[in-house]
């Protein structure tokens, strides 16, 4: 199924969409180092219930990048500019990866303008991962360009950037993004609007900080009751999906299917 693309100017940045599917809209964004794309195998069974508006964060995909940091509130900012500029009805948020962080920031800074969000595969503490991740995170550079030419994310940016040579310099910025610590627990133990956290039993991250995150939103606290009425207050909900990893969970019917029933639920 193919998608409508166009070109929205928010925040200075020249920000790509594609649209497909109708129903109550949903805005889709991709992990770091690929585009909307990536979603292709799910993307049908998404856009069967949903208006499916899977978007090319900067410097990623179709968009190209600006003089800016490469920083989730950065993006997040665009994804609420860009909601503004299609003049949609709280739109629900759906991001795996570097977008699930960019989803978690826009449930932290702009709640009024969605409706609920699915956070994949998304730690809330840059100390979270495996250390051995976290090391090679701090070696992504222009450097690695060379060595990562062939793979499927060198080869969908060469084949769809606005400016190909840019992939060291994309390299570069989100590399200098990964080496930042950082610290969500207050933005998200905030959070009003209704959340999914997602994840793979075999992520990047231990399977235990994903259930952190649930209780910081009031989830595994007691027994949700026969008829629901104990669950997480702000309607939350958590999943572990079995047999995914981090560099596969995207690709996942289990991930379709568990972000559909959270979001067409419409509950709590």
């Amino acid at each position: 199924m193919q998608g409508t693309g166009r070109y929205a100017e928010v925040n200075g940045v020249n920000l790509y969409y594609e649209t497909r599917g109708t129903g109550s809209p949903l805005i889709l964004l991709h992990g770091g180092l690929g585009s909307g794309e990536m979603f292709g195998p799910i993307l049908p069974t998404l856009a069967e219930r949903h208006q499916v508006i899977a978007v090319d964060l900067q410097g990623h995909g179709r968009t190209a990048d600006i003089d800016r940091p490469l920083e989730p509130e950065f993006m997040a900012d665009d994804v609420a500019a860009l909601i503004d500029h299609l003049g949609l009805d709280r739109p629900d948020v759906v991001g795996y990866s570097l977008g699930g962080g960019v989803a978690l920031r826009v449930a932290a800074r702009y709640p009024s303008k969605i409706g609920r969000i699915v956070a994949a595969s998304a730690y809330i503490r840059s100390d979270a991962v495996y250390p051995e991740i976290r090391g090679q995170q701090g070696q992504m550079n222009a450097a690695a360009a060379e060595f990562m030419q062939g793979t499927p994310m060198y080869e969908l940016y060469q084949r769809v950037a606005p400016r190909p040579e840019d992939f060291p310099r994309l390299l570069d910025k989100i590399g200098a993004s990964m080496a930042k610590d950082f610290d969500l627990t207050e933005e998200i133990s905030g959070l009003q609007v209704p959340t999914l956290i997602v994840a793979g039993d075999a992520d990047m991250a231990p399977p235990g900080h994903f259930v952190e995150i649930f209780a910081l939103l009031d989830g595994g606290q007691r027994d949700g009751g026969w008829m629901g009425e104990n669950r997480p207050k702000g309607g939350h909900a958590l999943a572990i999906l079995p047999g995914c990893t981090h560099y596969n969970l995207f690709l996942s019917p289990l991930f379709a299917a568990a972000t559909l029933a959270f979001l067409d639920e419409r509950q709590g």
